[in-house]
């Protein structure tokens, strides 16, 4: 299978990228518990790569793929540079960020606010197209502040996709710029999967995902039967890694593969071995697991044990191997 069809296919089911939760240590974490999910970054901005050459944002494990690029940015040539770069580092996508509704962003002229500037995203991703020889592709919200969503996103979409990208992420929720925080923006303006299942039928040769409130796989099969390509899950998947990831290669790409949580934390141990060894410290990749037996025996002593310890000084795998020795033995009295 090409690549191109690779990412694609492992696009039916994808980890939105999270700013300070999505870093390298997470994705090594979630490839353990699915095979073919595609992962995602978080948002690293053009300018902290081309101006900044802080090249270790870019940095990643082999096992992690498929796993895509998110970058922020509005100037073209920039943009242009820095997916250049992350294809040299070994990503198969790059996602432009037209989504992130933070003053931070805004200021920088990227995220939601390039919902206003639909020639703006096209340049851009046409940039990209030209010096990238990998796919190029836009998370984007249905519209932000008064704009209306069933005008707006269709001439988004069709602006965009005349600049050659055929494959979008769309976050079912309008951006409000002014008046809500981030975390606001993520729960308070209401979404509208109806538009975006309307949108797929009016473009059907464009490959479009769905983003915002899905909680389940049993909702992801749901959009899939319902005619979209694919799902993107942000918090549920974070929080809740095992009952996303771990069941997502069987039911959704249909392989004969659930992961076990315990096995999976001990997956990790050679992993965090080796972090800790290049200097780094236990509790930059265990924040990450703290959900690995969410809602099952032994979840809460897991969590108090890892969110309490991990950040002693000498702490190491063997704060895992206790935590996880706690949830083996209320396992085997159940």
């Amino acid at each position: 299978m090409a690549d191109f069809e690779r990412i694609r296919r492992a696009a039916r089911l994808s980890v939105a990228p999270m700013m300070d939760w999505t870093d390298r240590h997470c994705r090594f974490f979630h490839r353990q518990l699915s095979r073919e999910a595609l992962l995602y970054t978080e948002m690293v901005t053009a300018p902290a790569l081309v101006r900044g050459r802080a090249l270790h944002l870019l940095e990643h494990s082999p096992e992690e793929h498929p796993v895509a690029l998110q970058l922020g940015g509005s100037d073209p040539a920039e943009l242009a540079q820095a997916a250049r770069l992350g294809e040299a580092a070994g990503y198969d996508e790059i996602n432009l960020n037209v989504g992130c509704p933070s003053d931070r962003v805004q200021s920088g002229t990227f995220g939601a606010v390039l919902m206003r500037d639909p020639k703006l995203v096209a340049d851009c991703c046409a940039a990209m197209l030209e010096t990238a020889d990998v796919e190029v592709t836009v998370k984007c919200r249905i519209g932000v502040d008064e704009q209306q969503p069933a005008e707006l996103l269709p001439a988004f979409l069709e602006t965009v996709a005349a600049a050659g990208v055929s494959r979008f992420i769309i976050h079912a929720r309008k951006a409000w710029l002014e008046g809500l925080s981030p975390k606001e923006n993520r729960d308070i303006p209401p979404l509208d999967y109806d538009l975006v299942l309307e949108t797929k039928h009016r473009f059907p040769d464009l490959h479009i995902s769905i983003n915002g409130g899905i909680t389940s796989l049993a909702a992801a099969k749901g959009f899939l039967e319902a005619g979209l390509d694919g799902v993107m899950i942000g918090r549920a998947a974070y929080h809740h890694p095992t009952d996303i990831l771990a069941r997502a290669d069987r039911d959704i790409f249909g392989r004969d593969h659930v992961a076990d949580p315990v096995a999976v934390a001990q997956a990790m141990l050679p992993y965090i071995e080796a972090h800790l060894a290049a200097g780094g410290k236990l509790g930059q990749v265990t924040r990450h697991m703290l959900g690995l037996f969410a809602g099952r025996p032994g979840a809460r002593a897991w969590r108090r044990l890892l969110s309490e310890g991990a950040h002693r000084p000498g702490a190491g795998p063997e704060l895992v191997q206790e935590a996880l020795a706690h949830v083996t033995a209320v396992r085997g009295a159940v």
